[in-house]
């Protein structure tokens, strides 16, 4: 190995006579080179030859693409002051772009021998190379060509998938398709999404993670994906043998199609867990740089995302490594977007979270993320975890606000009419004061993380017996039913109650202010089984079911039909709050609330009633549009109910645009509509 000269890049970069490779640790004695050939065998150690600040750096030369490699890093090993340095380790390479193999569990991969809560640390001199993945030497990534969509936020709807779940059970895969890249970009995938009319399939973590010891112990493993190891390399379980380009033809092909890429990321913690977990990588080369440690134990993590550690965002290292990642994820291979799982961690200082962080504000205004989709999971477990409504403009957030009012009004509960109405209007209680639009809040009434849309009508109670801890694990709290008998039945009567409950729930969804986001699988009618934490479901319980494509198509198609409304209909995805303003030749207001007797709702009201009419007229709007007015009926209560529509002067007639179940005019009016129990229309002015 021979000096590099200039500072390379971190990460390795070949160039046509060898590769440069570079890595940072402000602690370390002295850093290794390990190269490995095809066959796992190292054939090589060498010592990276200099030190310019905290990077370390060299120049192998006669190193191509394709190479494998680890690095082992010396110096004091000292637990208790947070110092783990174990030359005995094997470590990844934080920019590494592409990992061969996968972690297997064994007694080497930690940096310990006896069990340190009894205070007895213990340096383990175990060679963890056998057990860990390699680093792949990568030619230098060019920028992404794909074409973006560019779908506007107010336009968005969200699609979010699991892609080993998505495509594990379609008919149409291949076997070797199957829980791939690959098969995310089948021709017969792309048609449904197409279909559907989401302009965006946001996907559960892709970069490379790791299975949990507990869970391999319990014959399980990760399916969800948020326990990484690299935010730089795709997870090799989606690759198949095509390497990173599965993951490039897979975002051109889907962009072809004319639907955007988000990645769920989860920049707050890694895999290798709190201070007993292995040690793979972060904690081999850095630990005090990369972790938030206890202010009066650094020997000890602060877990404010409750998997063990928690990455510090006040550490520059960190900082430069979430950026480098977003820009490379962004500019080089082709996504439109970033989820960020538990966002507050982002915005930590040691003393708490703040919008205006450092980390978040670099996010915001890093020109090579210019135009890239923002969204932040605003909540972690640490104090002051919940921060909905305070991240930087131009960021969206998860509004589980929304998804509980939505679920607790057809549910059925009491007094929740005003706070449905609240999030009806876009949540501007929530968004608004900073000056951010209705599309800041991202709607759902069903993610990943809990319920799916079948099983929240279908279980009372959570089931996650499979999971193996004793059914304790996921939401206690689902504000969900099951019509009078639980899981599955037979009973005509509750299947339809349940599939009426289904509709309800997605037409608030696609007809609310804000931006909606729909969990995969749940057009279908899929069920886990009422397991609302299927984290390590990677089996046919956690996989889509695509036979309700068939069995319901009806189902499936009125859920197309009802976010073609939405697209179609501009007053369903405003740019701007409406709030009862008059700016049209009729004299009607942007937004008007009505009791079902069509008097106007007033403050006392909102209480006590379970039925309600929004209407929604264009603001400076001609007579012929297609959106000039548009009636929200919703009939929360458990008996029919007549309602009286306003009398509208761009309206001759209210015309039935989509009902969830009966609803019919009169024969002498088309003010007067009668809908059944637990029923939602939509109506729009004609003439």
């Amino acid at each position: 190995m021979i000096p590099t000269g200039a500072l390379p890049p971190l990460g390795a970069t070949p160039d046509r006579d060898g590769t440069r490779f570079a890595v940072h640790s402000s602690r370390a004695e002295r850093i290794e080179l390990c190269l490995f050939d095809n066959s796992g065998r190292e054939t090589t150690r060498l010592e990276l030859p200099e030190r310019s600040g905290d990077i370390w750096h060299g120049y192998v030369p006669g190193c191509a693409a394709g190479q494998r490699y680890g690095y082992r890093a010396h110096g004091h090993w000292a637990p208790d002051a947070g110092m783990r340095f174990n030359p005995a380790k094997l470590l990844l390479d934080p920019y590494a772009r592409l990992l061969c193999g996968e972690l297997r569990w064994s007694a080497a991969v930690f940096d310990f021998t006896a069990d340190p809560r009894s205070g007895e640390w213990q340096i383990n001199t175990a060679d963890s190379a056998d057990c860990v993945p390699r680093c792949v030497v990568v030619a230098a990534a060019d920028k992404a060509t794909t074409r973006r969509p560019r779908i506007p936020w107010s336009d968005m709807i969200i699609y979010e998938a699991n892609v080993r779940g998505f495509t594990m059970h379609h008919p149409a895969l291949t076997p070797t398709e199957r829980g791939t890249f690959r098969g995310l970009r089948n021709g017969q995938i792309l048609g449904h999404l197409k279909a559907l009319g989401i302009t965006a399939i946001e996907l559960l973590p892709v970069q490379a993670f790791i299975d949990e010891q507990a869970l391999q112990q319990r014959g399980l493993r990760n399916y969800w994906g948020y326990n990484s190891i690299n935010f730089f390399a795709p997870a090799n379980r989606y690759l198949g043998h095509e390497g990173i380009a599965a993951f490039t033809d897979m975002v051109a092909a889907i962009h072809e199609a004319g639907i955007e890429v988000i990645l769920d990321v989860a920049y707050n913690h890694t895999g290798e867990s709190d201070r007993v977990g292995p040690t793979l990588c972060y904690r081999g080369l850095d630990n005090l740089a990369y972790y938030r440690t206890q202010a009066d134990s650094p020997g000890d993590y602060v877990n404010d995302t409750g998997c063990g550690n928690t990455l510090d965002a006040d550490s520059p290292v960190v900082q430069q490594l979430v950026l480098d990642s977003l820009r490379y994820w962004y500019g080089n291979m082709g996504v439109d977007g970033f989820r960020f799982d538990l966002a507050p961690v982002l915005g930590r200082h040691r003393h708490g979270f703040s919008g205006s962080h450092p980390l978040l504000q670099a996010i915001s205004k890093d020109a090579g993320l210019a135009g890239a989709k923002l969204i932040a999971e605003p909540w972690d477990i640490g104090p002051g975890g919940y921060q909905l409504g305070h991240f930087p403009s131009g960021w969206a957030e998860w509004n589980d606000r929304y998804r509980d009012s939505v679920r607790r009004f057809w549910r059925g509960d009491a007094a929740q009419t005003g706070e449905l109405a609240r999030h009806l209007h876009g949540s501007a209680d929530i968004f608004e004061a900073q000056g951010r639009a209705p599309w800041a809040g991202i709607n759902f009434i069903t993610s990943h993380d809990g319920y799916t849309l079948a099983d929240l009508v279908s279980y009372t109670q959570r089931h996650n017996e499979a999971n193996g801890e004793h059914n304790r694990d996921g939401h206690k709290e689902n504000f969900s039913t099951n019509h009078g008998s639980e899981g599955p039945v037979a009973d005509a009567a509750i299947q339809q109650l349940r599939r009426q409950h289904r509709l309800n729930l997605l037409a608030t969804l696609l007809f609310s202010q804000g931006t909606p986001m729909l969990l995969a699988g749940d057009e279908l009618g899929n069920s886990q089984q009422g397991n609302n934490n299927a984290y390590a479901q990677d089996n046919e319980l956690g996989w889509v079911d695509w036979s309700g494509l068939e069995s319901d198509r009806d189902f499936y198609i009125l859920c197309c039909e009802m976010v073609a409304l939405r697209r179609a209909n501009p007053l369903l995805h405003q740019v701007t709050y409406p709030h009862g303003r008059i700016r049209n030749a009729d004299d009607q207001p942007d937004i008007a609330w009505y009791l079902a007797n069509g008097q106007v709702v007033q403050n006392s009201d909102w209480a006590s009633i379970r039925t309600l009419a929004l209407v929604l007229t264009a603001m400076n709007g001609t007579h012929n549009s297609p959106d000039t007015a548009l009636a929200l009926l919703l009939n929360g209560s458990d008996t029919a109910v007549d309602f009286l529509t306003v009398e509208h002067p761009q309206a001759l007639r209210w015309q039935m645009v989509l009902a969830t179940a009966a609803a019919t005019a009169s024969a002498d009016s088309n003010l007067h509509w009668s809908l059944a129990p637990r029923t939602l229309a939509l109506l729009r002015a004609g003439r």
